[in-house]
């Protein structure tokens, strides 16, 4: 049976507190947790990031409900911690590198398949194709520095094969930005899946920009650079998406909303029933702050929330793996590139329009996208990779 977010009213928020034991549990295991697990974990702690993100961005514009949103913020600060806490110590950062994009390729091949907006679902798929190269190159740099087979973390959930290679990725900031859906006729939906792919994306970029530094490998430094400034384009391109017209409120309901769709997705699929039961709480949590804030949008733009939100949770994310619908999408639009809000294919663009000598300019002492994983094919259940030439 469906969750009725309209009716369920969970935990209520005075009651939404932790303690410090409560907040650093056990982490999941890197070996024996499934990867979906980890994918889960990851996207929540995006998920979080995101909420805490906007409600500080609302609070600095709107005097009135800095309170509201100071008591929410604290308790979504809390469970991202909660969250975060979970990953496993012994990944290395370019491990934890390697689940991110794990976590950018099924996740967004699920949203794909699931949007009824036909010029969104092409928008999610073109960007699933780029951060399906990123997984290929940031497995290389893991062979090259670490020696290590990225099939350990991914599983054999995800192909490790190149997508739209990164060094074409890099276009001019106007081909980033997208029509964005219409508040008024989009389904829920597409909203919950707009919030959901910013939010991934973002912490993406976010994490790329923190840990890039702290590599030795001057490849490795350079790939970080490169790829957090295609996260940068993709963080441009998801939030473009978003209808502007929203009111602050309208936007603080979606992500409450999109906060209880995640978690209930997460619980819907867990296997780990420790983790299960981290999901049931913040699902309960999350409710109880939708409706806190459904209470405040009621008294303040004196509409009802239940007009625009989904009376019950759409079908959950599909943590699964998604190789077949990867591949037909890789085979049939992996030559598209960007014209404004339009893809159109590579050839169609004249080399004196904006995007080729932006990227002619950030490539002229090379790609480190294409340096790293020259001579590089990665064998299945191999530690070293072998190295032959690619033809």
């Amino acid at each position: 049976m469906a969750l009725n977010i309209i009716d369920e009213k969970g935990t209520p928020l005075d009651q939404q507190r932790f303690t410090w034991r409560e907040l650093t549990p056990a982490p999941i295991s890197k070996l024996d947790d499934d990867a979906f697990t980890r994918v889960r974990v990851i996207l929540m702690n995006g998920i979080e990031q995101e909420a805490v993100r906007f409600q500080h961005a609302c609070a600095r514009m709107n005097k009135e409900l800095q309170g509201p949103l100071a008591r929410v913020r604290r308790v979504d600060h809390h469970q991202q911690t909660l969250v975060n806490w979970l990953l496993s110590p012994d990944e290395t950062p370019l491990e934890v590198t390697v689940a991110y994009e794990q976590v950018a390729i099924e996740v967004t091949a699920a949203v794909a398949q699931q949007e009824p907006d036909d010029y969104l679902a092409q928008v999610y798929r073109f960007g699933m194709l780029e951060d399906f190269d990123h997984l290929y190159r940031y497995s290389a740099l893991l062979d090259r520095v670490e020696g290590k087979d990225a099939n350990n973390i991914t599983q054999s959930y995800t192909d490790i094969t190149p997508g739209r290679p990164t060094e074409v990725e890099h276009r001019d900031p106007m081909d980033d930005l997208r029509h964005h859906y219409d508040r008024d006729t989009a389904a829920a939906i597409t909203k919950l899946n707009a919030l959901t792919i910013m939010a991934a994306e973002h912490q993406t970029r976010d994490y790329y920009m923190n840990v890039g530094p702290i590599f030795a490998d001057p490849v490795a430094r350079q790939l970080y650079a490169e790829i957090a400034s295609i996260e940068e384009q993709h963080v441009t391109q998801y939030e473009s998406i978003i209808d502007p017209g929203e009111s602050w409120l309208e936007k603080w309901l979606l992500h409450e909303a999109t906060e209880a769709y995640c978690y209930y997705s997460c619980m819907q699929q867990e296997d780990n029933p420790r983790i299960k039961a981290i999901w049931e709480r913040m699902l309960d949590y999350e409710l109880g702050q939708l409706h806190f804030v459904m209470d405040i949008y009621k008294d303040v733009e004196k509409r009802d929330p239940a007009d625009m939100l989904p009376r019950e949770i759409p079908e959950p994310i599909a943590f699964k793996s998604h190789r077949e619908f990867v591949r037909r999408v890789l085979s049939q639009e992996v030559g598209l590139t960007a014209r404004g809000a339009d893809f159109v294919q590579s050839q169609d663009i004249a080399p004196d329009e904006a995007s080729p000598q932006y990227r002619e300019y950030y490539n002229r002492d090379g790609s480190p996208s294409s340096i790293v994983a020259d001579g590089y094919i990665w064998q299945p259940g191999t530690e070293l990779a072998e190295r032959r030439a690619v033809h």
